[in-house]
């Protein structure tokens, strides 16, 4: 077996991912774990590809200015915070040129055009404790079941005291949990796949999901044991069939409490089950909400059309100001809360559709529409379909750069509509996620 690779690097700016970009010297492009933009790096290569490798930084030769202590002390050993030794002036910064680059290169628009629609990064939250869920994982060895986060790399599960991203007023609920369940794996055997712990400081509410296969379960016991902890509002068990790949859900119990979750956005209380999509930065969601109104302002005697609806993060706010709401989401779970949240609010000017978007497709001619797809962006029959609306804008809230320039470009081919203005939302502080929402005008 060849000895790896080391290298000296300085790193030039980080990556649309967790690693900073050096370049070696023949000039081949590097990315470096562990690593911020700006620091000279000793570093192993442990990947190469032809015009590409990965390296893991052993050694800092030089800190970067924007190199900071982290406010976790579990950034680098673990994943959730990639980016936690980041200064956050400089992950705005990275994230802004990242949406800016894919609009240039993969939407073909050119470094100019991409520069003038991006607006500056919008940071409706503070960079820490920002987060409503977190997910802790399970791994089990010898009998002995151990809960934690994610380690860093994909290297395990590693056992945290808190996680500093998670409210603040909850960080010690990861604790608390981790040691609950893990007690009683040791005198009642079960199989855990993930736990998702929710909390909500606006409403009090704290949930715990356990997600397994189905099969023999210690209800009673569960439910008490996390009483007796963490006094959630809800415990649930989310039972799954299927491959790793194509997991489905065939069931959900209520152990104990409501049986789900609540939190307030804005000026709408919404009710979400532990299977359905909800913004894990409430703050961020609101953010979008209000970007989205503001870019589309519809109006009493409109319709509008809500694509990708969910529980109904937007299609509440559009059927409080349109005429009318076609509402459209494939995901059983979350069409059942959409039924509900509309059901609470007493807004009945609502179509809620269960189906795929491209399929479902409302048959309407709709003056406003959003759409927020999962990351893999809109299908390119759905880009066709909003391209022959004769809606007077479309707002597109995304979260993959990548896929969003992709689609933007399909929609200036089909020449409806074009991009107006992109604006960047940072949803995810210390991570290299950012979310987008895009005003099409029609052209």
């Amino acid at each position: 077996m060849s000895e790896a690779r080391e290298l000296e690097l300085t790193c030039e700016r980080m990556s649309y991912g967790p690693d900073a970009i050096a370049h070696d010297a023949e000039g081949r492009t590097v990315f470096v774990s562990g690593a911020v933009a700006g620091d000279k790096v000793r570093a192993v290569v442990d990947r190469e590809e032809e015009r590409w490798a990965h390296a893991r930084a052993s050694e800092l030769l030089e800190a970067s200015p924007e190199r900071v202590t982290p406010a976790c002390p579990y950034v680098g050993a673990c994943g959730g915070c990639p980016w936690g030794a980041l200064a956050y002036e400089s992950q705005a910064h990275a994230k802004r040129s990242g949406v800016v680059d894919a609009l240039a290169r993969i939407g073909r628009m050119g470094h100019e055009r991409a520069e003038s629609l991006v607006a500056p990064l919008v940071s409706p939250s503070e960079p820490w404790g920002y987060r409503n869920k977190v997910e802790l994982a399970v791994a089990s060895e010898g009998g002995r079941t151990t809960l934690g986060m994610h380690a860093a790399g994909d290297a395990g599960v590693i056992r945290v005291k808190s996680c500093r991203l998670l409210d603040k007023g909850h960080a010690g609920a990861v604790k608390s949990v981790a040691g609950a369940l893990s007690y009683l794996a040791g005198r009642h055997p079960f199989e855990l796949e993930r736990v998702g712990i929710r909390v909500s400081r606006r409403t009090g509410d704290v949930e715990v999901a356990l997600w397994d296969r189905p099969g023999a379960f210690p209800r009673a016991q569960a439910a008490r044991v996390l009483a007796d902890a963490l006094h959630p509002t809800s415990v649930v068990r989310v039972m799954q069939k299927g491959p790793a790949k194509a997991r489905r859900i065939a069931g959900v119990e209520c152990l104990s409490g409501a049986g789900s979750w609540s939190e307030v956005v804005g000026d709408e209380r919404m009710r979400v089950s532990a299977p359905s999509f909800f913004q894990v930065n409430t703050k961020g969601a609101e953010k979008l909400v209000e970007l989205v109104m503001d870019a589309l302002r519809p109006a009493e005697d409109e319709e509008a059309m809500d694509l990708y609806c969910g529980a109904g993060t937007f299609t509440l706010p559009l059927a409080r100001r349109a005429g009318f709401v076609s509402a459209v989401e494939s995901y059983g779970p979350a069409v059942r809360d959409l039924r509900r949240n509309l059901e609470t609010a007493g807004l009945d000017n609502v179509d809620p559709i269960g189906g795929d978007a491209g399929r479902e497709f409302p048959d309407t001619d709709a003056d406003v529409i959003v759409v927020d797809p999962p990351r893999s962006g809109l299908a390119a029959d759905v880009v066709s379909r909003l391209s022959d609306q004769p809606a007077r804008a479309i707002a597109y809230v995304s979260c993959d750069p990548a896929t969003l320039a992709r689609d933007l470009g399909r929609f200036e081919e089909a020449g409806t509509f074009v991009a107006k203005r992109v604006t960047p939302v940072d949803l995810f502080p210390q991570t290299y996620h950012v979310e987008t929402v895009t005003l099409l005008e029609r052209s």
